[in-house]
């Protein structure tokens, strides 16, 4: 049986090791990320901030965030690995609602269910685009409003113009990941 929490028994909660997250007001434990996982989402970043920075102000898009926290709602808090807030994103304490764009780098500790539900929160809240980033299969899918669509050699992305990301670039090659 869950036990469902409001945002409010959620910000209580004793901070610990890891990522906590709040879905449907489901308590989400994440261990902390290995380092395959936080290169993929440093390289993501870096090349998200360069194109952002090529592309000049944006009517669309704020500012790019690495962990920040959204509160979505009275029974939703998201952690995306990275973000890119809307131009004119609701803030108070937090970041309110969901960004425009979340990416998700997927790793062990991540259902197939708790992707789905989360792709599908941040798209009924507002988010433009959700990456969710493959390492193992070495693709990303992107998430719209009625569409999905999977990249594995090229990921482009319409938010920044021009940008276009290769992906043999983001995930380590199959020998780092060995040794």
């Amino acid at each position: 049986m869950t036990t469902v929490l409001s945002f409010a028994e959620f910000e209580q909660l004793p901070t610990e090791p890891g990522k906590l997250e709040l879905l449907d007001g489901e308590l989400i434990r994440m261990p902390a990320a290995k380092l395959i996982h936080l290169e993929i989402v440093h390289q993501l970043w870096a090349l998200l901030r360069v194109a952002m920075d090529a592309a000049g102000p944006s009517t669309q898009l704020g500012t790019l965030y690495m962990e920040a926290g959204y509160k979505i709602s009275t029974q939703a808090w998201l952690q995306p690995d990275i973000s890119i807030a809307h131009a004119n994103q609701p803030r108070a304490e937090y970041l309110e609602q969901a960004p425009a764009l979340a990416v998700e780098v997927i790793s062990e500790a991540n259902t197939a269910e708790a992707m789905d539900r989360k792709v599908k929160t941040y798209l009924a809240h507002g988010c433009i685009e959700v990456w969710v980033v493959y390492p193992k299969t070495r693709c990303v899918w992107v998430f719209q409003e009625g569409h999905a669509e999977e990249f594995r050699r090229v990921l482009r992305c319409t938010l920044v113009d021009g940008l276009q990301i290769d992906l043999d670039g983001v995930f380590p090659s199959a020998q780092s990941r060995t040794s």
